[in-house]
This record gives structure tokens, sequence and C-alpha cells, in this order.
């Protein structure tokens, strides 16, 4: 197992567009995959959502987290990134002319009038690298 670098955790994010939001409603984690964009000037995950749960209880808790990964099923490597920080939602016309740049499409269908950044207090990442030597049980030459 390595540690990333906060370097290389913020390449990561902005060169993928696809995660895992995890926010507290009710007191029960709300996981849920959503497309992004890496905002670097922000250091920030943005996306876009309706009206609804995700919105309330981001909006309410002001704490989330987002998670990325690649994996590899072949070599049995991969790599994760989670970053923990505040959500808030961006309603200032300068914020959202910037926004509307960097080109964030929802995947999901349906009006996504509300954008939200999840600002990257803490960022942290691993990745498995396999020696290439034998591993019982499998030939990882």
């Amino acid at each position: 197992m390595v540690e990333l670098s906060r370097e290389e955790c913020l390449d990561l994010l902005a060169t993928h567009r696809f995660g895992r939001l995890a926010v507290v409603v009710n007191g029960r984690p709300l996981i849920r995959p959503l497309n992004y964009v890496f905002d670097r000037r922000l250091q920030s995950v943005v996306f876009r959502t309706a009206r609804g749960s995700k919105l309330h209880a981001l909006l309410h808790a002001a704490k989330a987290s987002f998670e990325i990964d690649g994996i590899d099923e072949a070599t049995r490597t991969g790599w994760s990134v989670i970053i923990h920080g505040v959500a808030a939602e961006m309603t200032r016309p300068g914020e959202l002319g910037h926004l509307h740049e960097l080109g964030l499409e929802p995947w999901a269908p349906g009006h996504k009038p509300h954008w939200v950044r999840i600002r990257a207090w803490t960022v942290s990442g691993r990745r498995i690298d396999l020696p290439t030597t034998t591993v019982p049980g499998y030939y990882l030459g």
C-alpha cells in the first residue's frame, strides 16, 4: 500500500469525472454516485443536483466526503482518493459564471439547477502496487 501525496490526489481528482458522495442523512450514511469536475482554483469537487434529500442533507450537515477510485482486476492493483470537507451551494453570479466555463453536464436526467461544491480540506489517497513476483496462488509475471 502506497500513500499518495496531496498533489497526486488532486491530479487524479482533476483527470476523472465520476465518484461517490457520502453524507449523513437522519443519522445514516447516504452514498450517491455522481459526475463532477474538480476546480483546482477552489480546491473543490463541484457537481450539479436537483432539490431533494441529497441537497437538503448537504446544506443541513455542511460536512461531506467524496471518493474516486480506479482498479485493474487483472493485476489486482488500484488506487483511491478521498476528500473530506465542507459542502456549500454556490449561488453568486461570479461563481456560477466560472462554473459554467468548466463544462459540467449532469449525466442523470432531469433539471439540475443547483451547483454544490465540497472544498477539499482533507485529502488522502492510496495505491495498491503488487510486486512483480509470485504471490501465493497467483502469478504476476
